[in-house]
């Protein structure tokens, strides 16, 4: 019996312990945002709790410049206009365009028959079925859906984005796998004001696009688009406001054919006339430095989410481009991005596939980025989805025959929430260079 007893004073007192030591447990923990291990030294702040509030900004500048919303009753977080995004606007769906454009993207066979011949073939079927690893939380959607177009604004305030950079092709023109969409600027511009957001255009390649044609183009853009309050300017250095455009797939025109249009001796030269403007060259291929440079492009982008993919979107190389940049008075602007998996579409790709690592490689590029001190920062994308880009809100989603990739176990929000918190951070960055 004294054993007996014994042990039942031994598990009562164990058992004391372990109630004692969880409640001590208890106390010491405090809530927690889910991104303390994202961002370093990078604190979720609550809007309510935010301090003074700056006056909305109608133009960019090479100094940290924000907008702040003056509707008391619905605080809204700051954006940045040196943080530009690439947006894509050639989705549809039946509802607004009797069919689905793009979310039903063809698997694209590799150039090599043999290897193309273990790959699958043929086209997604939307909803289920879409041309994406992920899958948005507002679903297969159009762009030409005002309510869609609203909600992508408000996504890109949570994210204190200053400037959407819309891919755009010419009146008529579409990609492969779309339908003409310069009919919805309008839409998209007036709706970016509602929310002092800035619209900046990424003109895309098509079939015979050379310097004579982005003439018209430029002539074309700024004449129908370039009095809107929403219409993004640059200012230089010297004082002057600019259109800023980026020319993707730039190195498909030799540099001598730019140089007609961009440099002040050039046949058909936009310099110093009322269609002057930033125009921004894509850097893919390192020998590429000095064909941008000998066109009479005022700087460069990389835009590819994939690092590694090419010298341009290489992190290491960043800081030697940078360096070229700043010796030839050219803008070096790095295009960071939260991952890249392309496979939907191009199922033989998975070498190039990055992972997000529940957000560790987007903070891996934007650190990079914020280390060689630029002017301003580009995100590849707020909706590519096709090659995973996207930092829209994505939701898990599991169907017969597909499982997708969600943002789990963080919200779909997750991106946006890290994109604002390293915007202000780079803000405060940009103010101590310039001091």
């Amino acid at each position: 019996m004294a054993r007996l007893r014994r042990r039942a004073c031994i598990a009562l007192f164990l058992f004391t312990l372990f109630i004692f030591g969880t409640m001590m447990g208890m106390r010491t923990l405090k809530p927690s945002d889910g991104f303390s291990d994202l961002a370093p030294g990078l604190e979720l702040v609550p809007f309510a709790e935010r301090g003074e509030k700056r006056s909305v900004s109608h133009e960019a500048v090479s100094q940290p410049q924000v907008a702040t919303s003056s509707d008391a009753q619905a605080p809204a977080p700051s954006v940045y206009y040196d943080l530009h995004i690439f947006y894509y606007m050639w989705y549809g769906n039946p509802r607004f365009e009797g069919k689905y454009l793009h979310w039903d993207h063809v698997m694209v066979p590799h150039w090599d028959p043999k290897i193309s011949a273990s790959y699958p073939k043929g086209r997604h079927s939307p909803p289920e079925d879409i041309g994406s690893s992920f899958y948005p939380e507002l679903g297969p959607y159009s762009s030409r859906d005002p309510e869609v177009l609203e909600e992508h604004m408000n996504q890109l305030r949570a994210a204190a984005i200053g400037v959407l950079v819309l891919s755009w092709c010419p009146p008529g023109l579409a990609d492969d796998n779309g339908e003409p969409s310069d009919s919805l600027v309008p839409f998209i511009l007036d709706s970016a004001h509602r929310y002092a957001i800035k619209v900046a255009f990424h003109i895309q390649p098509y079939k015979g696009r050379d310097d004579h044609t982005v003439h018209e183009n430029i002539k074309y853009i700024i004449d129908k688009y370039g009095s809107h309050a929403a219409f993004y300017k640059y200012k230089t250095s010297t004082g002057r406001s600019l259109p800023l455009f980026y020319i993707y797939d730039s190195y498909l025109t030799p540099p001598e054919s730019w140089a007609n249009l961009f440099t002040q001796s050039g046949s058909h030269s936009l310099r110093n006339t009322p269609y002057d403007a930033m125009f921004i060259a894509l850097l893919v291929e390192e020998g590429h430095k000095h064909d941008i440079l000998s066109a009479g492009y005022d700087g460069m982008y990389t835009y590819f989410a994939s690092n590694g993919f090419s010298f341009g979107s290489s992190h290491q190389n960043w800081k030697a481009i940078k360096a070229f940049c700043d010796s030839n008075n050219l803008l070096f602007i790095p295009s960071v991005g939260p991952g890249y998996i392309d496979t939907s579409i191009r199922p033989w790709n998975n070498h190039n596939t990055r992972n997000r690592v529940n957000g560790k490689y987007y903070e891996t590029s934007l650190q990079a980025a914020l280390m060689v001190r630029p002017e301003l920062v580009s995100i590849t994308s707020f909706n590519e989805w096709h090659e995973g880009t996207q930092i829209e809100k994505a939701v898990p989603k599991k169907t017969l025959t597909r499982l997708y990739l969600d943002y789990l176990p963080h919200q779909p929000n997750m991106y946006l929430e890290l994109t604002r918190r390293w915007a202000e951070h780079f803000s405060k960055e940009k103010e101590q260079w310039l001091m």
